[in-house]
């Protein structure tokens, strides 16, 4: 402690001396380590040099059209998905929706339907302020506000039992299902 506290307080440290204790010395710009060159016999004059590594970079010649594989574009993985059922559930409570989006999910996967989903959206959140009394009192308000939750859940490629079995469905009261056929 006493020896790192003597350092600081004397002269300023040479290039070789670390404050923090690391031997290797890294230019401020780049952050790239520097190997420093030993001094010749102490009959030179020359000191010691810091040289830096050189960044490697890879130099590709015109006539060479060949593209490696690690930089060929990545082909895309397509799927054939022509329809697309979206279904976006609202309700005023978290819980009753969850369930009521539990039993869509398990509707369509036991005709095996592929899923995407559910989705949670943005909750919607209208405030309303009023006035507590009629004539007087501006300043005593009350606040109320409605949170509508909303999931989305899409379902690829549904087969005609899907449809007719999601239409037959029941949902508990509170929920709204907007459902729509994406090409």
């Amino acid at each position: 402690m006493l020896s790192s506290v003597s350092r600081i307080e004397s002269s300023e440290p040479s290039s070789k001396d670390c404050v923090f204790g690391v031997d290797a010395v890294h230019s401020a710009g780049s952050m790239t380590e520097e190997n420093t060159i030993s001094p010749a016999p102490k009959d030179s004059v020359d000191k010691a040099k810091k040289v830096r590594k050189p960044r490697t970079k890879t130099v590709k010649s015109a006539g060479d059209l060949s593209v490696p594989a690690s930089t060929a574009p990545r082909a895309l993985k397509k799927t054939e998905t022509h329809n697309r059922l979206r279904i976006k559930v609202r309700a005023y409570e978290h819980a009753i929706l969850d369930k009521s989006v539990k039993q869509i999910i398990d509707t369509a996967t036991r005709y095996n339907a592929e899923i995407i989903g559910p989705v949670p959206l943005p909750i919607d959140i209208k405030r309303y302020t009023v006035n507590r009394a009629a004539f007087i009192d501006k300043d005593s308000r009350e606040q109320f506000e409605m949170r509508i939750h909303k999931r989305m859940i899409d379902i690829l490629n549904p087969g005609p039992k899907v449809i007719e079995a999601l239409t037959n469905i029941d949902l508990p009261s509170g929920v709204s299902i907007d459902v729509k056929m994406m090409s």
